[in-house]
């Protein structure tokens, strides 16, 4: 083994020094010399220009990484020189040091104003310009830093806005699809009619509103709201929509079979509970969701009714008259062992029954205030003319003249069925 003194490590600027070149701009030709020789012995790859005009043609053509300027030169001086150097477009840094006899504090903050990084004075001391060429190191490697940075944010940036693109035709077509859950939204039943609405607050949206025939004389009519918001809740209205199929009587958890074929609905309440048993067996989700449910009768107008949790239903008489029906409830899916009740009901010609979701009562105005089954009960009352899709239109102007907005903070559905009269016997 040879044994011998450990070689000390080299300055730190000289791990960069080769990476890195120097322009040299200098009337003295005896100067620029000097300072070439330092600089190549630092491992420096050094060129030099005699005057800034040349300087500045190497500048745009092959920017170089620090600059060490004369200040006094004829033609242009460093500050004039160092003012045209930062306007040049470049995609790194360039350290600026001027080269000065000048020393007082008012020339050398001009000469920093213009745009230099650092200034040396004249003579030379190359301990000092070392120092000086370490600290303008330091600089550049922060500023490349920053700029790696910027470059994977700017290309993580896009990717984000390529991958939101891509959701967002995704969530488009997953709002047609939910939106096509509602086979029908206005049906025709002799004299009576249903409409329903349903507007989701984003793309896609936990509300579902329905109705399917029972069968020749009576009708289901359903409103769900699901806990939360977006795609999972959506989810699960899709899946609750299978549950309670118009056009799938076999598989709607709402209708029975006889031995003969003939389907009849399980009463408002079983239902309920029902759907809380399958949230607990079969949903593997932490939604819950409310639910008002009414099996109304065409023939006759008189209802049964359950509540789970959802808004009170009203029933808006002819007379103009407004109540609320329901027991309230618990929501299905939140307690395993909750009961629920069902009440009854009956509708006289002229009147209507207005099942809705708490977007609706829920709705907040600019202060704060929320709308409220009052409030709701007001709209209803300055539209009662109107009827169908068309009160429900009217409802969602007024809403969102109330809101100060178009789209609204939550879901807003319901389900208004008018009664005009038996349906005529088959």
């Amino acid at each position: 083994m040879h044994s011998g003194t450990v070689q000390p490590a080299p300055p730190a600027h000289l791990a960069f020094a080769s990476q890195r070149r120097v322009l040299v701009v200098d009337d003295s030709r005896m100067q620029r010399r000097i300072l070439s020789t330092l600089l190549t012995r630092w491992g420096y790859a050094v060129q030099e220009a005699e005057g800034a005009r040349e300087a500045l043609d190497i500048c745009v053509t092959d920017p170089p990484d620090v600059v060490l300027s004369d200040w006094m030169m004829p033609g242009m001086n460093g500050i004039e020189f160092c003012q045209l150097f930062r306007a040049i477009p470049r995609e790194s840094y360039g350290y600026f040091i001027l080269l000065t006899s000048k020393t007082s504090t008012k020339e050398i903050a001009a000469g920093l104003d213009a745009g230099a990084d650092d200034y040396l004075a004249k003579p030379i001391s190359p301990d000092e310009l070392r120092a000086r060429l370490a600290a303008g190191e330091r600089i550049l490697g922060i500023h490349a830093e920053l700029v790696e940075k910027n470059r994977l944010v700017t290309e993580t940036l896009g990717q984000i806005s390529a991958l939101y693109d891509s959701l967002d035709r995704d969530l488009q077509g997953a709002r047609k699809l939910q939106q096509s859950l509602i086979k029908e939204r206005h049906r025709s039943f002799g004299a009576s009619q249903v409409s329903l609405l349903l507007r989701p607050s984003g793309h896609v949206g936990g509300d579902l509103v329905g109705f399917f025939s029972i069968n020749a004389d009576r009708v289901g009519l359903f409103a769900i709201d699901v806990s939360g918001h977006g795609v999972s809740s959506a989810l699960m209205t899709a899946r609750l929509a299978g549950f309670l199929s118009p056009t799938s009587p076999d598989q709607n958890l709402a209708m029975t079979e006889d031995d003969f074929g003939l389907y009849d609905a399980i009463p408002p309440a079983e239902l309920a509970a029902t759907l809380n048993r399958v949230a607990f067996t079969e949903l593997d989700t932490e939604h819950y969701f409310t639910l008002a449910y009414a099996d109304l009768d065409l023939t006759t107008g008189a209802f049964a009714l359950v509540q789970a949790g959802h808004p009170h239903p009203m029933v808006l008489r002819a007379s103009g008259a407004i109540e609320q029906i329901g027991e309230g409830g618990m929501p299905i899916g939140l307690v395993e062992e909750a009961r629920f009740e069902q009440v009854t009901g009956q509708l006289r010609p002229g009147d209507r029954l207005f099942i809705m979701s708490d977007g609706l009562t829920e709705a907040m105005d600019s202060t704060g205030d929320m709308l409220g089954e009052d409030g709701l009960a007001a709209l209803l009352r300055r539209n009662a003319e109107a009827r169908g899709p068309g009160l429900l239109e009217a409802l969602t102007w007024d809403l969102a003249e109330f809101t100060g907005a178009s789209d609204f903070a939550d879901d807003v559905s319901a389900v208004l069925f008018e009664f005009d009269g038996p349906k005529a016997m088959s």
